[in-house]
Order: C-alpha cells, then structure tokens, then sequence
C-alpha cells in the first residue's frame, strides 16, 4: 500500500464500532439472532469483497488467492471476533450485487470500498468511516483529457454498474458517452482496448490500475468526497 494511501487508512475504531454494529443486525431477516452470534455460532465470517480491484481485493490467477487490504480487514475482523484470522469465507460481490446479497443474507459484511451515501443508509448501516477516497479519471498517458472540463459528447467514459462512480459522472460531465461495465476489470480492459476515452472510480482504484499498466494516469484531480465504510444488514435488536 502506498504512502499516500495509508495516511487516509483509519481502521482500528471502524472495526470497533462495526463489531458493535453486529450485535444488533439481524442475521437472515431473524430478529432473534444477531449477525455478531450467527457468526460465533457457525464459526466463521463470511465477507463479500472484490476480486477484481488491485489493493483492496485481487484474485491471483495462478492460485485463486484473494489479496488485498480488504481481505486483511476481513481477516482482522475474524481475529477479533473468533480468535483466528483463518475463520473468513471469501465470497465475491461486484458493486451491483453487493447490496442485495447482504439483505439476502449471503453474506454478513461488505468490505469492497463501499461509499457511504443517503440512499445506501436506508438499506443498510455502515460502520464508522475508514478510508477517505475521491473520484477522479484514468487515461492513457499523452491523453487530450485533463479533467471533468475535456469531457463532451466525443468522449466516452468507462465506470461500473451500481456504482456512485456511474451517478456522479453524468451528473458532471452530462454531454459525455457513458459505458457501464460488470466489474472494475472488464472496464480497465475496455480501456486498454481502445473501447473508452477514460474510466472513472475512485482515485484509490483507479491507482491500482495505474499499478498494473503505468502507461496510465490520473488527471484533474478528485472531483467528489467518496467516505468509505463497511456495511451491514440494519439493526433489528439492540443485544
């Protein structure tokens, strides 16, 4: 992780209060059984995390491992539920389905920087804020695109279904051609094939796909506050 990433990292707290929000979700629509005692009872976390998003969650193709620092939040959070980092069931989520696989109670927690947002709290709650990000853009080195200001009707730009990312975008640069992908991999694909002008995610993203191919950039700066959290299905009972 890189030095400017990890200044904006507070996470110690976040899992505190997450754990306490755990207490009083309830497990599977149930309200007798809260989440925090479903998992003590079957011995296990199971965490809805990316496997497509270098930094956070990255599926190695050659061993089908998932690394990231979401994984080792999730990992952490086993730890200090259960004692063992090892009791953590990987499941995986994509913007689009994250949401309705917590409320359907897939999965106990999303860690798969999730942005905090009025809509998203009516359908679940979210843990104290532990990663500060900010949307910004990926282009292709020597790119005539600078910012939200180059962006028009000729221009097409690539972001994720259900994303914030998605809604912000048209909101900011309302003349551009929008591309919608499944997932953050199929969409930096895209990009490098040609199919986009720029993609548009979180700037913490979009540095990971800087990782992988530097003959990308960032440019223009953040253009929104992007909060991120871990959610939660909504409390049914206080324990």
């Amino acid at each position: 992780m890189s030095k400017r990433l990890s200044r904006t990292f507070r996470w110690g707290s976040a899992i505190l209060a997450l754990m306490i929000m755990l207490v009083a979700a309830g497990c599977g629509g149930s309200s007798d059984t809260s989440t925090l005692d479903a998992i003590k009872k079957r011995g296990k976390v199971v965490a809805g995390v990316k496997y497509d998003t270098k930094l956070f969650g990255l599926q190695d193709p050659a061993t089908g491992n998932v690394e990231g620092f979401d994984i080792d939040i999730a990992k952490a959070l086993a730890k200090k539920i259960l004692g063992d980092e090892t009791k953590v069931e990987l499941k995986e989520v994509t913007s689009k389905t994250r949401i309705d696989m917590l409320r359907n109670g897939d999965i106990d927690i999303i860690i798969a920087t999730m942005t905090i947002t009025e809509e998203r709290k009516e359908q679940v709650d979210f843990s104290d804020v532990y990663f500060e990000a900010g949307q910004s853009l990926l282009v292709k080195k020597g790119s005539s695109i600078t910012g939200l200001e180059s962006l028009n009707k000729d221009t097409k730009v690539l972001t994720v279904k259900g994303s914030t990312s998605a809604q912000n975008i048209r909101e900011k640069a309302p003349d551009a051609v929008i591309l919608e992908f499944e997932n953050y991999q199929d969409a930096f694909t895209a990009l490098r094939a040609g199919q986009g002008d720029a993609l548009t995610t979180d700037n913490a993203i979009l540095l990971g796909m800087q990782q992988q191919d530097p003959g990308y950039e960032l440019v223009g700066g953040n253009f929104t506050d992007e909060p991120t959290a871990w959610p939660s299905r909504k409390a049914t009972r206080i324990s």
